[in-house]
């Protein structure tokens, strides 16, 4: 019997009941340490944004930071000449750390090996400027009263008639200039004030020296305890490296500056031999203007070359021509004989560095400058080759 009810015809229809849903998979949930990296990552962004955001407290912020700036510069600025001091002294005792080192091999205690050093090394100096220094005085004066006399013996020398036929009558014109502003009393009273201002140099350098040499022997000193403070500043693990890298930067910056000093010493000698022989003016003189310049590591010889010759043309042009000759023949003998054997333990530094080196430091700090530009650099060149270029050559 037919129904109409609704529930009969559900039941009778023969439908298979709806399968259950299947699970959906959750998401995945981030890790904490990326979670902890994105929500550090916005509260940064937040932070720039409100900063952004004030106007008036951007602003303030930038001023203070300039303001900061400008006075780390000027602090910077005002301890120029004591940091300079510092620099020296640190590069002073380094280039004395070879000679403390060698004794303490042959037995003898490092503190009484610091005296010895210091006392040979002062003991030298003197030594040095009591052969020379009176010498030098006389000289100088002897140059600068000769002055007119050498102008004359040149004006009536075959190279200046070959220069003036050359030249025309500007040649004479500055010649008379020359002789003019040599022989005028307010000239001899500007370079007596310039004298005056180079004794008061003088007494600079001196007070300076000294303070150098207080603070080399502290640091030579000290040398291995400022060692061990910085290795306790790196971890650990990185220790045994930066103790094996700092102490072969240490002795190549040592061995480099005595190095130096030793070949500058070597073209004084040279230098004041030559001027004997070919009986050139003021060999001391001479001798001592060399020791200065040539200590520029590649430049220095380069650059007395030319200066020495030039005033060797004042005396006698034939003599200038065989000091020239001689000294370049020197140069050489330096660069392929002497320069390997007495640098064997510095680190070698391209020419193309050493000039751009000595340039910089030339420009920026003069004459020390120009002398610890170079080491230096071969301490950066020695860091790079022990670390930056392994760590590139690690990665692939």
């Amino acid at each position: 019997m037919a129904t109409d009810d609704p529930r009969d015809l559900d039941e009778s229809t023969d439908v298979p009941p709806p399968s259950p849903a299947a699970p959906s998979c959750p998401p995945p949930s981030p890790s904490p340490r990326a979670a902890q990296d994105h929500g550090s990552t916005r509260s940064k962004l937040r932070a720039a944004l409100d900063a952004v955001g004030h106007p008036f407290g951007f602003g303030f912020v930038l001023t203070l930071g300039a303001l900061t700036a400008i006075l780390i510069g000027a602090a910077l600025t005002s301890l120029s000449t004591v940091l300079m001091y510092i620099v020296v002294a640190l590069f002073l005792a380094l280039a004395l750390e070879p000679a403390v080192r060698f004794l303490d091999r042959r037995g003898l205690p490092r503190p009484w090996g610091i005296t010895v050093t210091l006392l040979a090394f002062l003991l030298a100096i003197a030594g040095v400027l009591w052969l020379i220094v009176p010498t030098v005085v006389q000289q100088v004066a002897n140059f600068v009263s000769s002055i007119p006399g050498m102008v004359d013996d040149f004006m009536t020398s075959d190279l200046y008639t070959r220069l003036e036929g050359t030249f025309g009558e500007g040649l004479s014109t500055l010649t008379a200039q020359i002789e003019s502003f040599l022989t005028d009393p307010n000239s001899l009273a500007t370079i007596g004030g310039g004298a005056l201002q180079a004794g008061v140099g003088i007494a600079n350098g001196v007070s300076g020296a000294l303070i150098v040499l207080v603070l080399a022997l502290y640091f030579l000193a000290s040398l291995q305890s400022m060692k061990r403070a910085l290795y306790r500043l790196a971890p650990a693990r990185n220790r045994p490296g930066i103790e094996d890298l700092t102490e072969e930067i240490t002795q190549s910056v040592g061995a480099f500056l005595a190095g130096m000093v030793v070949l500058a010493l070597a073209n004084a000698v040279v230098v004041f031999v030559l001027h004997v022989v070919l009986g050139l003016a003021f060999p001391a003189l001479m001798a001592v203007t060399a020791f200065c310049i040539t200590i520029i590591p590649l430049v220095g010889t380069v650059l007395f070359w030319v200066i020495g010759s030039f005033f060797a043309v004042f005396v006698d042009p034939t003599s200038a021509l065989i000091f020239a000759i001689a000294y370049l023949v020197y140069m050489q003998v330096e660069a392929y004989l002497l320069t390997p054997r007495v640098m064997s333990r510095a680190v070698a530094v391209p020419g193309a560095l050493v000039v751009i080196g000595a340039l910089v430091g030339g420009t920026l700090l003069g004459l020390v400058g120009a002398l610890i530009a170079v080491p230096t650099t071969a301490a950066v060149l020695l860091i790079i080759r022990r670390v930056v270029v392994p760590r590139q050559d690690a990665k692939t």
